[in-house]
């Protein structure tokens, strides 16, 4: 058995892919202008839960992001916060607001011990904490924030990744957060738990360690590292995908395939929730645009060699459908 990926994670304020080769682990720490490449191998199998595999070996869909099959999916969301299942978690709670994109703000609850960390795993350019108390005090003032202003508890991330390389400006990005903070705040006394302490506004801006914006930036101008045009839709036996890293939020990685950093070539998504499950060898240090080890047509649609695995038309004027 080689190295399968547990996924993309954000420990600190670098990206990190996680492996696994039987009981041992490891972490790769990602670097902007970076090369990566890799090529699947064999069968996706299920990546079991909680820790523990799956008992059957059970064979999963290429396109599935949960990497589960039904019964390890089920027991996954017995001991799931986010499904709701779990009412009698004694730590300490985090509601924050978070911001994706214009238009597209959310409420949320995470563990105070665990950071922001939650907010950089879903992609968050900018957010502020809004209180701390119980899980169900948390839980309450997220039903209520719904309820009263009718602030969303998910965003698609198709929705996130089409206005991720052309974001606006610092005072802009952060300006959305501000505005329903203050509504936010206003609901105390209505509605709001007795037991959750509100906490301050303060704007955190992710769009630098995402490679949104250029080093010392982050509180200025984007650096937009182009918009993505094509996005994998799930990884085959024999595929590759090798290209420059140019920027990464929540489980994506933005990856330049047409050359250069990104700026005026081709940038395709690839959400590592569908590299977990697979055995992934490295695509023989191929650069971007000079093909992974899968082989591969390439060439059409302005993909090139260097991605040989379905990938779904993000942009005008591209068609792109099945192997290339």
């Amino acid at each position: 058995m080689g190295w399968r990926c547990t996924g993309l994670r954000w420990p600190g304020d670098a990206p990190e892919l996680g492996w696994e080769n039987g009981r041992a682990r490891r972490g790769s720490v990602l670097v902007y202008g970076s090369e990566l490449g890799f090529r699947a191998l064999g069968e996706r199998t299920c990546v079991g839960a909680r820790g523990n595999a799956c008992p059957l070996g059970a064979s999963v869909p290429g396109r599935s992001t949960g990497a589960r099959c039904a019964e390890c999916a089920r027991l996954d969301r017995q001991h799931s916060v986010a499904a709701d299942t779990v009412a009698d978690d004694p730590r300490t709670y985090r509601v924050y607001l978070a911001w994706f994109g214009p238009g597209m703000v959310k409420v949320g609850i995470t563990a105070e011990e665990r950071g922001a960390a939650r907010l950089r795993e879903q992609g968050a350019v900018v957010f502020s904490w809004l209180g701390r108390g119980p899980l169900m005090a948390a839980r309450r003032t997220e039903e209520v924030l719904r309820a009263a202003l009718g602030v969303p508890d998910r965003i698609p991330y198709a929705r996130k990744r089409a206005v991720r390389g052309v974001l606006p400006d610092a005072r802009e990005r952060g300006g959305e957060v501000a505005e329903l903070y203050g509504r936010a705040a206003a609901l105390e006394g209505r509605g709001w738990p007795e037991s959750l302490e509100r906490l301050p506004y303060e704007a955190v801006d992710h769009a630098e360690i995402f490679g949104l914006a250029a080093p010392g930036t982050a509180a200025g101008a984007v650096r937009e590292p182009g918009a993505a045009v094509g996005a994998v839709r799930g990884l085959v036996a024999g595929g590759g995908v090798a290209g420059r890293l140019v920027a990464a939020a929540g489980p994506d990685l933005h990856l330049a395939t047409g050359g250069g950093d990104g700026a005026g070539g081709v940038v395709v998504v690839l959400d590592t929730r569908l590299m977990t499950g697979w055995e992934l060898v490295r695509a023989a240090g191929a650069p971007p645009g000079s093909g992974a080890d899968g082989g591969g047509r390439g060439g059409s649609g302005g993909w090139g060699p260097a991605v040989t695995v379905p990938v779904e038309d993000l942009g005008p004027g591209t068609v792109q459908d099945g192997l290339f």
